[in-house]
């Protein structure tokens, strides 16, 4: 590789570094924290770093869009971080000896889902199929459910309440609502194929 063309990746690196994406990659910095706290029953600490987590998340969008700070590396790593986040969060509720615990039948799912959607994508690129990349309201609900249903865990483990009853329903409406996503996905994949094949 030629000088020049080393400076110029370097100088693309650093102009991508701006204030939303170092917020993103605080957020994936934040996670072996999160974990380590959980892992120790700082459960306080635990459900403060992740409502930081959710915070940045939500700043780290409002000010590309508002300031015109989108980038390309922006664009790939925000989600990433959002499902590294996520993932994370969820096998550790799920594995660890907790006073509320997220099942492991719905983490199943959840990952499932976080596999499948992807893989298809992919697949759909090799076969030719254009497909055009954008969240759905089904989509965000189902984010909003998981979200939701973690800052409940963390929060009645904070307290110290022991099986919190309101939490197997927002286990199964988690549930619901992401199979229904996934099959929504799913679907449209299978109607882009077709019309490519016509």
């Amino acid at each position: 590789m030629r000088f020049s063309e080393s400076v110029m990746q370097v100088a693309t690196y650093y102009n991508s570094m701006n204030i939303p994406n170092f917020l993103t990659i605080l957020r994936v910095v934040a996670i072996p924290f999160f974990i380590v706290a959980l892992a120790y029953r700082y459960t306080g600490i635990a459900l403060a770093i992740f409502v930081g987590c959710g915070i940045t998340d939500g700043l780290d969008g409002f000010i590309a869009r508002t300031f015109h700070q989108r980038t390309q590396i922006g664009a790939f790593i925000d989600p990433l971080a959002d499902k590294l986040l996520l993932t994370s969060t969820f096998i550790t509720l799920t594995i660890l000896d907790l006073p509320n615990k997220i099942p492991l039948w719905l983490i199943v799912t959840v990952i499932s889902r976080d596999i499948i959607i992807p893989v298809g994508i992919a697949a759909m690129f090799m076969l030719g199929t254009r497909v055009q990349i954008a969240p759905t309201w089904i989509g965000k609900f189902t984010t909003f459910c998981q979200v939701s249903l973690i800052i409940i865990v963390l929060f009645y483990n904070y307290t110290g309440e022991y099986q919190a009853q309101i939490i197997l329903p927002l286990c199964w409406l988690t549930f619901v609502v992401t199979v229904i996503s996934g099959l929504g996905y799913i679907y449209h994949g299978i109607r882009l194929l077709n019309k490519n094949t016509e």
